[in-house]
């Protein structure tokens, strides 16, 4: 395919967070879902502050309509699909037109989701289309530099939530260790400091969640 523009490297590399972001959050959506109705009420404003995002939910039931549903919620799921859309859109001279289709189910599942009584079907079609996105990431895009940044997209955005969600020291290395494997494939720019102080704290087990988060921020230069 040639160079990637500057731009389009951008739009890969947050192709692959936001699908990332929305595989995940939806997860930990749907257990507070039950969480929330049968024993803690309260689960929003944890999650809300594990996320560092303004807890504007009046009480769990906006906050299962908000953070689910609301496209005027910034932070909210179907606002992060529809960013990973967009970033689809753009490339859709990169990706497959299977691929594509993928992110677009999701987003009218997710839809469907909103208007259901009992949406844990539609929302589990959400993550089975997310998942077959990847999917054909890997079996119809032929370009490798296309594969890899959206890949590194994707590990960025999963260390990110796992750093906010207090993941244990051997899952944050592994994930850590998948991110270093695309980073050290694609040809971007990053911080070698911020690389370093990340693994050595990964290495001596001494993870300040804070400023591992701010060293993640600096790292790729996109």
């Amino acid at each position: 395919m040639g160079i990637i523009s500057v731009e389009k490297v951008n739009n890969l590399f947050w192709l692959g967070r936001y699908t990332q972001r929305v595989y995940t959050t939806l997860q930990r959506y749907n257990t507070g879902f039950d969480e929330m109705l049968d024993l803690d009420v309260h689960f929003f404003e944890k999650y809300c502050e594990a996320l560092n995002i303004p807890n504007i939910y009046t009480d769990y039931e906006n906050f299962i309509k908000s953070y689910g549903y609301n496209t005027d919620n910034p932070d909210s799921i179907i606002s992060n699909l529809y960013r990973a859309y967009d970033n689809a859109l753009v490339l859709r001279d990169y990706i497959s037109s299977e691929a594509l289709a993928y992110i677009h189910l999701a987003q009218f599942q997710l839809n469907a989701a909103k208007l259901s009584d009992a949406p844990l079907i539609e929302l589990q079609s959400v993550t089975d289309n997310l998942l077959a996105f990847w999917g054909a990431v890997d079996d119809s895009i032929d370009d490798a530099m296309v594969r890899n940044l959206i890949k590194l997209g994707k590990k960025t955005e999963l260390l990110d939530l796992k750093l906010r969600f207090r993941a244990e020291n051997e899952e944050l290395k592994r994930v850590f260790g998948q991110l270093d494997f695309y980073l050290h494939r694609v040809d971007i720019s990053y911080d070698r400091v911020a690389y370093y102080e990340m693994a050595l704290a990964l290495e001596k087990r001494e993870v300040d969640e804070k400023t591992m988060l701010e060293s993640l921020e600096n790292l790729i230069l996109v």
